[in-house]
């Protein structure tokens, strides 16, 4: 072989050993995600459920006695006390009324006196042979019959005083007053017109509805309404969780026809008066305790086509779809129930980018990173 052979073999060889060293022009490339392993402990499941935070009791507040509001005590919005007046109806016919009866019950008094004067005199004639007995007879008749007209002016004494009283319109209970409240010198009907509507505040009511099956959930774990309705968290619609826990109060007499749901009612304290009429949120129910439960960040569950899925780490740094079953979930948590083991390692972020098979970058995140706030 000659010299120029040999040089030309050399140089094939050098770029065939170069050449080796480089990957394919057409290799995957790594895609960067995060990912957390799986947790499994004991887990507490929660319930939770949609509800409507409503006043315990709600007064419509109505006169007693018919006029014109002459005086607002009040504005719309305030919080109340029982017993502090709201509203003054015009008083003057019902002092008037008031003068009238006391006169009528001193002038009734008056001939009451005059007639019992007149028996005690005339029972002694009586005795003495000097008066008729029917003249006596007639006038203790009298007496009763003052004594019944009394009775009847101080009856009506004591109504027109009611009426007198009444005028002055307090609150039945402590709460909080609406804004639509009545104008001064609107006149109201006695018993029909609303002068104004209070709500009480503390403790507070939230009324949600549970399903059939779910009732029947709760009964065979061997727990009755009085035993999981003790100690119910809310959560707000913000996310933020309701710092007082709450208990069943009101539980309604059977399913309703329409929507096969058994209505509830939780009460709640509200010393801050944070919570009001109106707003929604949800009870959250502690159930049965799940032992050594398989739970991942709910971000990292995908849904597609009515089925559930998660992504993975495979033990050669790829990307794996795992078709799964989950259970309830538990604060950002989700139970998976089929379809994972302890050993997974699942991604939270960046699975999007993945197909199966994908080569991975993996940077793993802790639990203090799971947070949806800081998602």
């Amino acid at each position: 072989m000659n010299r120029k052979c040999i040089m030309g073999l050399a140089i094939l060889f050098m770029l065939t050993i170069t050449g080796c060293g480089k990957p394919p022009a057409n290799a995957p490339q790594q895609v960067a995600v995060k990912a957390t392993p799986v947790i499994q402990k004991d887990t507490p499941v929660t319930y939770e459920y949609v509800g409507e935070i409503v006043a315990k009791d709600e007064v419509q507040i109505q006169s007693r006695v018919s006029g014109n509001i002459a005086r607002k005590f009040i504005k719309g919005g305030d919080s109340i006390r029982a017993g502090q007046p709201l509203f003054e109806i015009d008083q003057r016919q019902y002092a008037e009324a008031a003068a009238d009866a006391q006169a009528q019950v001193a002038q009734a008094q008056a001939s009451l006196g005059n007639v019992r004067r007149n028996l005690a005199r005339y029972k002694k004639l009586a005795a003495e042979g000097a008066i008729p007995l029917q003249t006596l007879d007639n006038t203790a008749s009298q007496e009763e019959e003052a004594e019944a007209v009394l009775r009847a002016y101080k009856a009506k004494q004591a109504q027109a005083e009611i009426n007198l009283t009444d005028t002055v319109i307090v609150s039945p209970v402590d709460g909080r007053i609406g804004v639509g409240e009545l104008s001064v010198g609107r006149f109201v009907q006695a018993g029909s017109t609303v002068l104004a509507t209070v709500s009480t505040v503390d403790p507070i009511q939230v009324r949600f509805s549970m399903s059939e099956n779910e009732y029947l959930k709760f009964a065979g774990m061997g727990s009755s309404p009085e035993d999981w309705g003790k100690n119910l968290k809310l959560v707000l619609s913000n996310g933020s969780e309701y710092p007082l826990a709450g208990q069943l109060e009101e539980i309604d007499r059977g399913m309703a026809n329409q929507t096969g749901t058994l209505t509830m009612k939780a009460a709640f304290g509200n010393p801050k008066r944070l919570l009001v009429p109106g707003m929604f949120a949800r009870v959250v129910a502690i159930g049965e305790t799940r032992k050594e439960a398989i739970l991942i960040p709910q971000r990292a569950v995908q849904e597609l086509l009515g089925k559930t899925f998660v992504t993975v780490v495979s033990a050669d740094n790829k990307a794996e779809t795992r078709h799964v079953v989950v259970g309830p979930k538990v604060s950002n948590l989700q139970i998976v129930e089929k379809g994972l083991s302890a050993q997974d390692v699942v991604i939270v972020e960046g699975f999007a980018k993945t197909q199966p098979g994908t080569p991975l970058k993996v940077t793993m995140i802790g639990p203090d990173e799971l947070n949806p706030e800081t998602k």
